[in-house]
């Protein structure tokens, strides 16, 4: 009722006017003109009543294409109005209308939330022109902004804030590359010892000694895990080994892809070393998918078979702990391999020697000395060095309230 009275107000003014020319018996030819000029008059004060109850419209509305991305996407800008939490009506929501022609019909896409100022429309054609306008509402009454001039969304080839990882990437494969050429060309490559590695023979050696066999497991996971890729590959080794020392080699799996790839992997290293007539396939074999199954079967070999030496290399989860248990129980010696933090600390504690991370993937290199993998392993290590030197004069520089290395290697979304 308040904002009612507050808007006709404006007409009691005249209309006492006009009963005063009523009353004095002024021409009658003027009443009528005088009437329509309070009517007019009367109007548009009651207009700009209205219009004062509106919300204070949005201000410098732009439109352009999201740069560094794969296309399909326009970001709609806006100066919130002056009523968002500041004005006399204040500002619900802003809604964002899109239209195909500047002069079309407008839809409603989306709305933001009072206080924003940007909107992604991620749902766009490139190479079509858009326009669009930004209302804004307090619930009731609403405004509209000016259509904004014809934008286009485009994907780019390159995303700009991320040159830095480029120029990384191309440096880390450049010392990658000239490392592969200095181990083809006979060059002599130093790489950190793994005691872990260096007991693979003395592991091998003892169980031959003690005429025991040796047990290999190469983790729980299928063949489309990195992990147990890896672990093939260092049993590929240890095969060997046993082939030359005349050695029993036992290796349960859970997945049967991994039983027929552990077969092949066995019966060449053993025809590699000379020795095919001691490759018995009957030792490779499959006892479950069931994690705790496979934990109780090949607890029950290391009972039965008790052997001297036992390999953990592969992906484990919480049947790790039993089985490192039951193999120091029987009083083998165990070297474990494994890029799954969270099962590390058990291998640790139980196995004499761990292959922690990184360590495991290498393997294959320290191993089989081949060039391409020894040039890739020195290659990173040199890489890492680098970029850990980096870092740290980065947050030596930041100390010292110097930014500029850390908008550097700022990598942009």
């Amino acid at each position: 009722m308040e904002e009612k009275k507050r808007s006709l107000g404006c007409l009691f003014p005249l209309t006492r006017f006009f009963i005063f020319l009523k009353v004095y018996k002024v021409k009658r030819f003027i009443t009528p003109f005088l009437f329509l000029l309070v009517i007019a008059y009367g109007a548009n004060q009651l207009q700009a009543q209205i219009e004062i109850l509106l919300p204070a419209p949005v201000t410098e509305v732009t439109v352009k294409d999201k740069p560094n991305d794969s296309g399909e996407s326009i970001i709609v800008r806006w100066k919130k109005s002056l009523d968002d939490g500041a004005g006399s009506f204040s500002v619900k929501e802003y809604e964002i209308l899109r239209s195909v022609e500047k002069d079309g019909v407008y839809n409603i896409i989306t709305t933001s939330p009072a206080g924003s100022e940007e909107y992604i429309d991620g749902n766009t054609i490139d190479g079509k022109d858009y326009y669009y306008i930004v209302r804004t509402t307090d619930g009731v009454n609403f405004i509209d902004s000016e259509p904004t001039e014809a934008v286009r969304s485009s994907a780019q080839w390159f995303h700009r804030g991320r040159i830095n990882m480029l120029v990384a990437a191309v440096l880390l494969s450049t010392f990658v590359l000239w490392f592969i050429r200095r181990a083809q060309r006979g060059e002599e490559l130093y790489i950190r010892p793994i005691a872990g590695l260096k007991a693979v023979d003395e592991a091998v050696g003892r169980a031959t000694e003690m005429g025991k066999p040796i047990l290999f497991i190469p983790g729980i996971q299928d063949m489309d895990n990195i992990q147990t890729i890896a672990g093939i590959i260092i049993l590929g080794r240890v095969a060997r080994k046993a082939a030359e020392y005349e050695a029993s080699l036992l290796v349960p799996t859970a997945r049967s892809i991994v039983m027929t790839t552990a077969r092949e992997t066995v019966k060449e290293a053993f025809t590699d070393a000379g020795r095919p007539d001691l490759f018995d396939p009957d030792k490779i074999r499959y006892l479950t998918d069931a994690q705790f199954g496979y934990a109780a079967g090949v607890d029950g070999i290391m009972i039965r078979e008790r052997p001297a030496a036992v390999f953990f290399m592969g992906a484990f989860y919480a049947e790790s702990l039993i089985l490192a248990e039951t193999g120091h129980s029987v009083g083998a010696i165990q070297i474990a391999g494994t890029a799954m933090p969270a099962q590390l600390p058990f291998f640790v504690t139980a196995c004499d020697y761990t292959l922690i991370g990184e360590e495991f993937f290498a393997a294959s290199a320290y191993l089989s000395k081949e060039s391409r993998l020894l040039g890739s392993l020195k290659g990173q290590d040199l890489g890492k060095a680098i970029f850990i030197g980096i870092l740290i004069l980065g947050c030596v520089l930041a100390t010292l309230g110097i930014g500029w290395l850390t908008t550097l290697l700022t990598v942009g979304q």
